[in-house]
């Protein structure tokens, strides 16, 4: 299952890193639709909104299918045939959807006919390992494998065309298949898109930790044939949902458990195994770097965007957790993570 997720980069930030070619090969950035219902978060919840990936044509029938749009959605998906006047009242959880039941379930199987397929889009997703002899549950945080770059910075979008392989060369965004569909109040009000995450059986490295995880589109090509509906079946386009071993992961702490807690605390990583003084290794500068800017909030559109700093690269799936006394802020914050490195360990481990 997937029932929680991170996607803190602001707006601008988030469109470069989902840079796509269409249909004729032209460089393109996908555009927002909605963009001030974006928030972005470390700890996303189902009911709250998501950025996902889906065709234009979904919103203009005269576009090309190739051409992409960022739309903030609900998480859970509300079907267009629901009654009732307030989406709570669905009595039936929605926020994932089986890959094997999705075409005997009228909620999944009618938005995918309509070929209403989308791609979730977050830095990774949460998810929690029962300790063995306990009642307690370890969570880790589970992403793609982040190659090392060189020289990573922002690139104006405007200048995009010039120097496409620059516009993002930091982290890998986790793509995720998924469904939406657009329920319309009865007694009329605005529209109500909403979503639903594709799940497969877990790969081989995280069925320790959970059984089921999202069916990850690995891949620009696969993005592409997932979200073009115009030219790609749905028979074709179920083909993709699968396992995928291509991921990495690591514990955090047990701040990510409570849903309100907003905070780059959530996906840090710690060590399950060792406690001593750690020396600081590159990739926790990197971390740091990251760290360093600000806590994920509601942006104001009339606030112009700041340059972003290099997202982190994180190559190992567990970091040690430093002893240091714990401080208020993200200072106390940045300085334990000066401290940490990377230790050998890349299996979950139950306690």
């Amino acid at each position: 299952m997937c029932g929680r997720t991170s996607c803190h980069l602001p707006r601008d930030v988030l469109a470069r890193a989902c840079a796509y070619r269409d249909r004729q090969g032209r460089e393109r950035l996908p555009e927002w639709k909605d963009p001030d219902k974006y928030c972005p978060s470390y700890n996303t919840s189902p009911q709250s909104n998501s950025p996902v990936l889906l065709s234009r044509v979904h919103f203009e029938k005269s576009a090309d299918s190739s051409e992409r749009i960022i739309a903030p959605m609900r998480w859970g998906l509300v079907p267009s045939w629901f009654k009732e006047d307030d989406p709570s009242k669905l009595q039936f959880n929605t926020t994932n959807c089986r890959s094997d039941t999705i075409m005997e379930k009228r909620s999944f199987k009618v938005p995918l006919g309509k070929g209403r397929r989308c791609v979730v889009l977050a830095d990774g997703f949460y998810e929690w390992q029962k300790c063995q002899g306990t009642t307690q549950k370890q969570a880790y945080f589970i992403y793609f494998p982040q190659a090392r770059t060189e020289g990573s910075g922002s690139v104006d979008v405007a200048d995009s065309l010039e120097h496409w392989e620059k516009v993002w060369d930091n982290w890998r965004l986790l793509t995720m298949a998924g469904i939406f569909d657009c329920w319309e109040p009865p007694e009329g009000g605005d529209l109500l898109y909403s979503y639903t995450i594709i799940t497969v059986d877990a790969c081989k490295s995280l069925n320790d930790i959970h059984h089921r995880m999202p069916a990850i589109l690995d891949g620009e090509e696969e993005v592409s044939k997932w979200l073009d509906f115009g030219e790609v079946s749905t028979q074709e386009a179920l083909k993709l949902i699968r396992p995928t071993e291509n991921i990495h992961f690591h514990a955090v702490s047990s701040v990510v458990n409570n849903s309100w807690n907003n905070t780059p605390d959530c996906l840090t990583p710690v060590n399950l195994l060792v406690k001593k003084e750690p020396k600081a290794s590159s990739s926790s500068q990197k971390m740091m770097q990251w760290l360093a800017t600000k806590s994920p909030k509601k942006e104001d559109p009339k606030t112009p965007q700041k340059a972003e700093p290099d997202v982190p690269q994180w190559s190992s799936q567990f970091l040690q957790k430093s002893p240091l006394p714990t401080k208020r802020g993200a200072a106390g914050l940045l300085e334990r993570w000066l401290k940490q490195e990377e230790p050998m360990a890349k299996r979950p481990h139950s306690q």
